[in-house]
């Protein structure tokens, strides 16, 4: 708020100790207290006034286009998004009459999706079972790579020769 270091609030404080005394400081800065209290109160129920005057008014549905017109792409996403869920919660096959026609289909495409489901399910186990077992492969020749080099020579090899 008013941007004070320690050394400008150790400034005020011994001048307001010559000024005031050492008897009257504590009252002084309790009243201080108190009037920045009544002041943060008054301040915060002005902005909730204010806030609220401009929800009556409907500044926010301004607002929301001002932010619609300076992000455009944004507010698309936005739109695309809302438009999205709201389908895909009015697309619920246990919603049709499973005697209708519309209601057999769904049922057949939710049938075809769980089937797609797990075929993609399946593919995904059986791509990392092949990449586990070229990995166990690579580890395998690697292990036998070492195995096959010559030990280093030791201190006991050079004191034979």
């Amino acid at each position: 708020m008013f941007d004070l270091g320690w050394t400008e609030l150790l400034v005020i404080g011994v001048v307001a100790l010559i000024v005031v005394g050492p008897k009257d400081l504590p009252v002084l800065f309790r009243n201080v207290g108190r009037f920045v209290g009544k002041a943060k109160g008054m301040a915060r129920e002005f902005s909730s006034a204010m806030n609220e005057a401009a929800d009556q008014s409907g500044i926010s549905d301004v607002q929301k286009g001002l932010k619609a017109a300076t992000n455009p792409v944004g507010s698309a996403m936005d739109g695309l998004n809302k438009a999205a869920s709201e389908l895909k919660s009015s697309i619920d096959p246990t919603k049709f009459d499973p005697e209708s026609e519309t209601g057999k289909l769904a049922a057949e495409r939710a049938e075809d999706a769980k089937k797609i489901q797990a075929s993609t399910a399946r593919a995904a186990a059986e791509r990392k079972a092949r990449e586990a077992e070229a990995a166990l492969a690579k580890a395998d020749a690697a292990e036998a790579a070492l195995a096959e080099q010559p030990a280093p020579p030791t201190a006991e090899d050079d004191a034979k020769t």
